[in-house]
């Protein structure tokens, strides 16, 4: 009842699980990531010693083929178990068990494997392929662009329930202190993709560092009206909103950086942010502002 990508990029020494399932709290059970080793998801009947075992082959060097071949030649059920592997040497292997319900399947590419099972179709195992190969961005954006082409193109042939997204990375964690670079999850929800990709962009603007930008902007015209508005409502600012974005309005904006915890990003990125976001944002109040800073840091690389 479940679908996942598992992928690395090389560029930022990241490497990730994204997967939906109708499961009620999927990360707790499938996606297992260290930084030093590689990255596991292990489902269908998941056995889940699947998961730290095989980070703890790769980092004494199996590679990820080797790794899979050892975890199911071990395993009296693996007729019934999928997993897919990747190493943080660039190694991908994959195993979907002669006894999955179907439709069940697995496919690689240079830098991830997907792979999923009781899927609606074998179209949604390279719907999540295409997706991952075109989309622009970092790992994160990528991981759920496959998980929502995966989903449109078939999916989970029960439905959703939850998913997750769990990225490590060399000193990735807050302030640096574990490997633990993105790690979201929606455990039971309608709408779990749409919904863990609104929850990521606010832990994205929160926790995660961009490079900083060339040059930045001020707010102004219609754009600095509408954001003083939405402050406004949002009780961070009093009086008369304009076209004007001057001392007051900026006193606001920092109020409002400050009780969401923005401070990776000072007040003129945040402002420089809204500019150049506000017009692909989408939501009303807090939603619109957050979502508009996202866009506008897209631009940037992410430390």
């Amino acid at each position: 009842m479940t679908f996942s990508i598992v992928a690395r990029d090389p560029n930022q020494r990241a490497l990730g699980v994204a997967v939906q399932s109708k499961f009620v709290s999927v990360g707790s059970v499938v996606p297992f990531v260290s930084a030093d080793a590689g990255a596991v998801a292990t489902q269908s009947f998941a056995n889940v010693e699947y998961g730290p075992e095989g980070l703890e082959l790769l980092r004494r060097g199996y590679d990820a083929q080797a790794v899979v071949d050892t975890l199911t030649n071990g395993d009296p059920e693996a007729a019934s178990r999928q997993v897919g592997i990747v190493g943080r040497d660039g190694s991908i292997a994959a195993h979907t068990g002669a006894e999955c319900f179907d439709v069940a399947g697995d496919l690689q590419g240079e830098t991830y494997t997907v792979q999923g099972n009781i899927l609606e179709n074998e179209a949604t195992l390279s719907a999540m392929a295409d997706a991952y190969e075109a989309t622009e961005g970092g790992l994160p954006e990528r991981l759920l662009a496959a998980l929502h082409a995966g989903n449109e193109a078939g999916g989970d042939s029960r439905g959703e329930q939850s998913a997750a997204l769990y990225v490590a990375k060399p000193e990735g964690g807050y302030d640096g202190g574990n490997d633990r670079w993105i790690d979201v999850r929606v455990d039971d929800h309608e709408s779990p993709i749409a919904e863990l990709e609104r929850v990521f962009k606010l832990y994205d603007v929160t926790l995660l560092e961009r490079e900083p930008p060339a040059e930045t902007r001020e707010l102004s015209g219609p754009t600095a009206e509408a954001v003083t508005e939405t402050l406004a409502t949002l009780d961070f600012y009093e009086g008369a909103s304009s076209e004007t974005f001057g001392e007051a309005e900026r006193e606001a904006l920092e109020a409002f950086r400050g009780m969401n915890n923005f401070e990776n990003h000072s007040l003129s990125v945040l402002e420089d942010a809204l500019v150049r976001g506000w017009d692909d944002a989408e939501g009303t109040g807090e939603s619109r502002l957050v979502d508009a800073v996202w866009h506008g840091l897209s631009r940037l690389d992410r430390r």
